[in-house]
């Protein structure tokens, strides 16, 4: 416990998934949260469990791919915490079609929300957190390493994010800022994308499951706790000489 104690965290789309789960871990370590999502009803749900539990969160409605939501929630975490050492990224959306498949409506619309975000909430987030021994943490994918002829645009966005991510880590480091930016890249991991892109592909859901399982050579899919471990360890100060990095927690997949 404590692991981040004292440490202000923001965490996008973290009403469900591997945000939530990053949400909850971070404030059972120690840190306050500002979780930040479209559906305001889960949000808010999120947030009261965590003070039952006795962390601090609290709840800002917000879509990131609007560039004016961003200095919005960065004044509401000022004005509830005063200060600001933890981003994660988190927030993004999925689906499957191929490049001839693909519109441009389909591909603005992923990028705006997997990669203009992460762009727009890193450049806001930068001036705030500067000399706080901070970090942020981009959460790409698997699908930011390899590709997947199902999975066009998905893949560009998720492949901007860590190569941004290197980019950012740069201009922090080399100008001392006492920030460091970080990539995840989880495999499969259970959660609503997950199930929702299984049921995009048709057929009976449970069979598919266990094939993308398979597809894992540890032979299963990944829980979001697993990747919000990862995501405490890059928040930590246990980390504080890894930047510019991809954490890949995907069960072995990139291995092959």
């Amino acid at each position: 416990m404590g692991r981040v104690k004292g440490k202000i965290a923001l965490v996008t789309g973290a009403a469900k998934g591997i945000g939530e789960a990053c949400a909850r871990l971070l404030a059972r370590e120690g840190a306050g949260v500002m979780i930040s999502d479209v559906d305001e009803a889960k949000g808010r749900a999120v947030v009261e469990s965590i003070r039952i539990d006795g962390g601090q969160a609290e709840f800002f409605l917000q879509d990131v791919a609007q560039e004016s939501s961003w200095p919005a929630v960065v004044d509401a975490v000022l004005a509830r915490f005063d200060g600001l050492d933890i981003l994660v990224n988190n927030a993004g959306i999925s689906f499957v079609k191929n490049v001839v498949e693909t519109s441009m409506e389909d591909w603005r619309r992923m990028m705006s929300v997997n990669l203009d975000a992460v762009f727009m909430g890193t450049r806001t987030c930068i001036p705030v957190m500067t000399g706080r021994n901070a970090s942020i943490v981009n959460i790409s994918s698997i699908e930011g390493l390899v590709g997947d002829p199902k999975l066009a645009a998905y893949n560009a966005s998720k492949g901007g994010v860590r190569l941004f991510t290197k980019s950012a880590a740069l201009h922090c480091a080399r100008r001392g800022l006492k920030i460091r930016v970080n990539s995840v890249h989880p495999g499969s991991i259970w959660t609503p994308m997950v199930e929702t892109f299984l049921q995009e592909l048709g057929g009976d859901i449970d069979k598919s499951r266990e094939t993308v399982a398979r597809l894992h050579p540890m032979g299963t899919l990944g829980e979001p706790i697993d990747i919000a471990y990862g995501v405490l360890y890059l928040a930590s100060d246990e980390s504080r000489f890894v930047t510019g990095s991809e954490l890949v927690i995907d069960g072995g997949f990139t291995a092959q």
